[in-house]
């Protein structure tokens, strides 16, 4: 029997850059648009990073103080590639390709932003929960080595 973390279908739209796609075996459908993914990757780089710049999960870095903004080419992946039968990889526009995103820790996320219980906050016009417990979980269990509050 399939689990719930396990995908139907995925639609990567890279042509597009409208982000991917997820209909999960019990039903339930998610979208993910690329600057969240890239800003939420789960590599242990991108972890540390988020961590001693105090970042959550999926927010965009933050511009340091007195910093001119410059531009940059929104996230989008160059190419995709499956990792086995349990993950997803990137390789995005600037150069990163280290994350590798399991289906549990995308249904999960995807879990996080649709529970009703919580706070939310609006992150790349997708509402996450980043207050709620459940959603501190998701980067506490299998991704993250040490307890952060957000």
């Amino acid at each position: 029997m399939a689990g719930a973390a396990d995908p139907k279908s995925v639609k990567v739209n890279v042509t597009t850059g409208a982000g991917m796609d997820i209909e999960w075996t019990d039903g339930h459908s998610s979208h993910y648009s690329f600057p969240l993914l890239r800003d939420a990757c789960p590599c242990a780089l991108c972890d540390d990073e988020r961590s001693k710049t105090g970042r959550q999960p999926g927010e965009p870095p933050r511009t340091k103080p007195g910093e001119l903004p410059m531009f940059k080419p929104a996230a989008k992946p160059v190419s995709t590639e499956g990792v086995g039968k349990y993950a997803i990889r990137f390789k995005w526009n600037d150069g990163h390709e280290l994350g590798i995103y399991s289906w549990q820790f995308l249904r999960m996320f995807a879990r996080a932003r649709s529970a009703g219980r919580c706070e939310q906050r609006r992150w790349d016009k997708v509402i996450l929960c980043a207050n709620s417990e459940y959603f501190r979980n998701i980067f506490l269990g299998n991704f993250r080595l040490e307890r952060q509050e957000y």
